[in-house]
This record gives C-alpha cells, structure tokens and sequence, in this order.
C-alpha cells in the first residue's frame, strides 16, 4: 500500500509540473502580447517601465521557478515576439498594391 501510495505521490508531481510548465506558457504569451501592444503606444518612460518589468519578471522567474517553467514562460514570450513580426509582415505585404504595368499605346 506505501509504495502505491508513493507512485500515485511521483504521478501528481509529474502531472503538477506539466500543469506549472502550461500555465508559465500561457502567462509569458499573454504578458509578451501585452507588451508588444502596450510599447509603441507610450511615452518614452512607459517604454522604460514596461521594458525593465518584463525582463525583470524573466530574470526573477529563470533564478525562482523550476527550470521547465521557466523555459517555458521564455517560449511563450518568445512566441509572442515572433507571432507579432510575422502579423506585421503580413500588413506590410497587404499595404503595397501591385503596379500594373502602362499599357503602350
């Protein structure tokens, strides 16, 4: 019964670290979303703040959160960063109209 009981303890930890790993993810997607929408619409001491927060916030994770939170709180930003560039890319590609060539007469 003690070992059963010690199994069932290892598969709620492995299950509590996947949910932590999850849950970093979705809040450094959510946070990295918030900045990049946040930033360009400040002044110069809202981009400082918001700068200075958000890496502060990565640093005091990767020295206080198990490694695999932390890894994946940095991927969820990450993700957002690079989900942003690609939108902006996009509009940047929509925004050019094509130029018929003149037609000679």
């Amino acid at each position: 019964m003690n070992d059963f009981l010690v199994t069932l303890q290892e598969i709620f930890s492995i299950f509590g670290y996947f949910i932590s790993a999850v849950g970093f993810f979705v809040v450094g997607f959510g946070l990295g979303r918030f900045f990049l929408a946040s930033y360009p619409k400040g002044n110069w001491e809202l981009q400082i703040a918001l700068a200075l927060g958000l890496f502060g916030l990565l640093i005091g994770i990767t020295v206080f959160a198990t490694p695999g939170s932390a890894g994946a709180f940095a991927f969820g930003t990450g993700l957002a960063f690079f989900l942003e560039g690609q939108q902006k890319k996009e509009e940047e590609a929509e925004e050019k109209p094509v130029e018929k060539p003149a037609k000679k007469k």
